[in-house]
């Protein structure tokens, strides 16, 4: 498969993974528990909206109130006192996040209604509580279980007071709280505390609002009060919320009316808060059920005012207190105690393990309500392009630039994308997904993208270093491939036995050849004879016009260096007959010749050219010795101390010669065959020869004479019998003129 369609395959494969794990739940988690815990980290604190304040009850509220310390046995006239104290402050909302569902002092629980009742704008927290029941049948046989919501009310005085009645659950994944319900789908699309405390502080542009549903349409599909007047109780309130939200979710194109209507002149020509209003009621009515909470910092950066200090009038930090058209969330939130009730894990959860209070949470959902201020969040189409998108980039770029330039450009995209979702998301409420590109498509991309192109360039260098050993030994091309290419280093002088081979008739058959059918039928016969060469694991092949010459370097101790050459040339003896086979212009028999001694195994050459060689006298020997051949008729010779200790090769003794060159004599053995593969003509030549050589080395020439005549009448083509046979008569009736008279001297190569 080609480079480029594994890279465009690799891209998709990390394109995809990105997109599929993203999107599940496991990424969805992944996201919220790192990627959105890194950017509200990075981004820090920011400045709220003003309109909500928390007006705290903590450890030391009723200590100053002269009261009991637990809220729950507080005298519920105590709320009244500061709702009243709230009214004359100014504010616009009063949302209680308390539980009065239970009855307590009814005297008491009448003086706070009607304080409730003189105020016209306080919201009461209703206990939503969800629990599982068991799906029984008449035989008590278990069919799974059936979760069941129940509501809990404040009691009747109280719920009859109110404007507003609501109930604030919050969405947990593994402890930590990320998201709020703006309509709580599970019970009838019923509004929350956040979005009930947003819709009474904005009646005060009711009028506004109802023309903008009316110009829209949204009147001849629900009827709904024409003035804020006519919604006094929790029923009404409740009736035109939930009316809203069904119409506008069945209704997309009224959706798109309304958002048009925004744009309107008569919009623009209202007031920047009513306009503001208008915009954030027609959000949270066609957003969604549930939306990810913009929080704005740890415990108190929403303002925070004792619950002590509205009822005595006074702050410690404050003569006078500012809450005009402020929405006052009323219930825990204690600076001083960890483990104050309702609270809950946040990104913001300090060190010391301070939580977000439950009514500090819901000042911050009305707050992000209010301003349109909740987070953003891809829809699936969108996130999956983002996430497939990344995946695939960076793989390509890690998969096709070199590493030294693909990993740093990949950093610095991966930095820049890291920079960009934190300014998103800081500027525009905007939540792109971080955790996922960052810690899994990137580590994956750069993994495969380096180990591929490390893969590929081990194979490169691998396919390299095998077409270098065509031409060197494995060991060379290795050298030359991972070290800087010195010539100089990859030289020895070692222990070698050296076998030199030629081709006979060479000069015949290239004259009666074209050219490129010469190159043809030499590169057939190096191959033929290459073969038994590397199998017997050779350390140096020369290849050289029509001859050979390599070489197995080694310890001179080690029996194998010499064994492994004999081996190969009997079975390139072989092969020859083969290629004979082959090519009818071949005629003649392989020529080989060996020795042992030390050699110069490297480089020869010069001006930045070389070829790799075997230099020495063993090599010139072996040489001598290979055209030794084609005077005594024989295919493979070798010295006498080549064979010396090795007996499993049946050999026979030759005589002593001198080389052209050369002033010393050497011992010259013939090899025939494997001990346990010759044939009996084999070892009997090598008996009788033996004998007649024995007669030569007596100086009889007369009877080694005869003993070689014999010889060849039984095997007429033995070329050492007819070789002696000559050098006897050459003997019988002269005088030699050789000191020595059984050493041959040779006069030519």
């Amino acid at each position: 498969m080609r480079r480029g369609i594994k890279g465009l395959l690799l891209g998709i494969m990390i394109g995809l993974i990105g997109s599929l794990f993203g999107l599940s739940p496991y990424g969805i988690s992944f996201e919220k528990s790192i990627g959105l815990d890194w950017l509200f980290t990075s981004r820090g604190a920011i400045k709220p909206p003003p309109e909500a304040v928390v007006i705290a009850i903590d450890g030391f509220t009723g200590e100053n109130l002269g009261i009991p310390e637990l809220p729950r046995e507080w005298p519920r006239s105590i709320h009244g006192e500061l709702v009243d104290a709230l009214v004359a402050l100014g504010v616009s909302t009063i949302v209680f996040d308390l539980d009065f569902h239970k009855q307590r002092s009814e005297k008491d629980d009448q003086t706070f209604a009607n304080a409730i009742k003189r105020s016209g704008h306080v919201v009461l927290f209703q206990n939503l509580v969800g629990k599982g029941r068991p799906l029984d049948d008449r035989t008590g046989r278990s069919h799974g279980n059936l979760w069941v919501e129940q509501l809990f009310s404040p009691v009747p005085v109280l719920s009859n007071a109110a404007r507003g009645l609501s109930p604030f659950p919050l969405p947990r994944y593994d402890a930590s709280v990320h998201e709020f319900w703006v309509f709580k789908t599970s019970a009838q699309e019923m509004p929350t505390i956040p979005a009930v405390g947003f819709q009474i502080h904005a009646l005060r542009a009711y009028d506004q609002f109802y023309r903008l549903l009316s110009n829209s349409g949204l009147t001849k599909l629900l009827d709904i009060p024409e003035s804020e007047s006519d919604i006094s109780n929790p029923n009404d309130l409740r009736k035109l919320m939930t009316g809203i939200r069904s119409v506008l979710s069945k209704t997309p194109a009224l959706t798109n009316r309304i958002t048009l209507e925004l744009s309107k002149p008569w919009v623009e020509n209202e007031t920047v808060e009513t306009r503001r209003l208008l915009k954030s009621l027609v959000s949270m009515y066609v957003g969604n059920d549930k939306r990810f909470l913009n929080f704005y910092g740890p415990p108190g950066t929403i303002e925070t005012i004792p619950y002590q200090a509205i009822i005595q009038n006074q702050d410690s930090n404050s003569q006078e207190l500012d809450l005009v058209n402020k929405v006052a969330f009323v219930g825990y939130s204690d600076f001083y105690d960890p483990n104050q009730p309702d609270r809950f894990y946040t990104v913001f959860t300090n060190a010391k393990g301070f939580d977000l209070s439950g009514v500090e949470i819901a000042a911050t959902a009305f707050s992000n309500l209010l301003h349109d201020q909740s987070l953003q969040i891809l829809n699936a189409k969108d996130m999956l392009i983002i996430l497939f998108s990344f995946g695939f980039l960076i793989t390509i770029l890690i998969y096709y630039a070199p590493a030294i330039l693909g990993v740093p450009t990949s950093i610095v995209i991966v930095v820049g994308f890291v920079f960009y979702s934190q300014w998103l998301f800081a500027d525009s409420y905007l939540w792109l997904p971080l955790a996922t590109p960052i810690l899994v498509q990137f580590p994956l991309a750069l993994f495969a993208g380096l180990l591929i192109q490390y893969l590929q360039q081990r194979h490169k260098v691998k396919h390299v270093s095998e077409a270098i050993s065509l031409y060197v030994p494995e060991e060379v091309s290795k050298a030359l491939i991972s070290d800087n290419i010195n010539p100089g280093s990859i030289h020895q002088v070692s222990f070698s036995t050296c076998l030199a081979t030629d081709m006979e008739g060479f000069t015949t058959i290239s004259e009666k050849m074209e050219p490129g059918k010469l190159a043809e039928f030499l590169n057939d016969y190096f191959d033929t004879l290459a073969q038994p060469l590397k199998n017997n694991n050779v350390t140096v092949t020369d290849f050289h016009a029509d001859s050979i010459m390599c070489a197995w370097t080694g310890q001179e101790s080690d029996v194998e260096i010499r064994r492994k050459p004999i081996l190969a040339s009997l079975q390139a003896a072989d092969a020859i007959e083969d290629f004979r086979a082959r090519h009818d212009a071949f005629e003649a028999s392989l020529r080989i010749g060996l020795e042992t001694g030390e050699v110069y195994v490297g480089h020869s050459g010069g001006g930045g050219r070389f070829g790799y060689r075997v230099v020495g006298d063993c090599a010139n020997t072996a040489s001598r010795i290979e055209g030794l051949n084609k005077y005594m008729g024989t295919k493979i010779l070798a010295t006498e101390s080549l064979v010396e200790g090795i007996d499993n090769f049946l050999t026979r003794p030759v005589g002593q010669f001198v080389f052209v060159g050369k002033t010393e004599p050497l011992s010259i053995i013939e090899v025939l065959n494997l001990s346990n593969e010759a044939t009996d003509q084999q070892s009997e030549i090598c008996e009788r020869f033996a004998k007649a050589m024995a007669l030569f080395l007596r100086a009889d020439w007369k009877m080694a004479a005869v003993k070689f005549e014999s010889i060849l009448e039984s095997f007429e083509g033995d070329g050492p019998s007819r070789f002696y046979l000559s050098q006897c008569q050459q003997r019988i009736g002269s005088m030699h003129s050789s000191a020595n008279p059984f050493v041959i001297h040779m006069d030519a190569k």
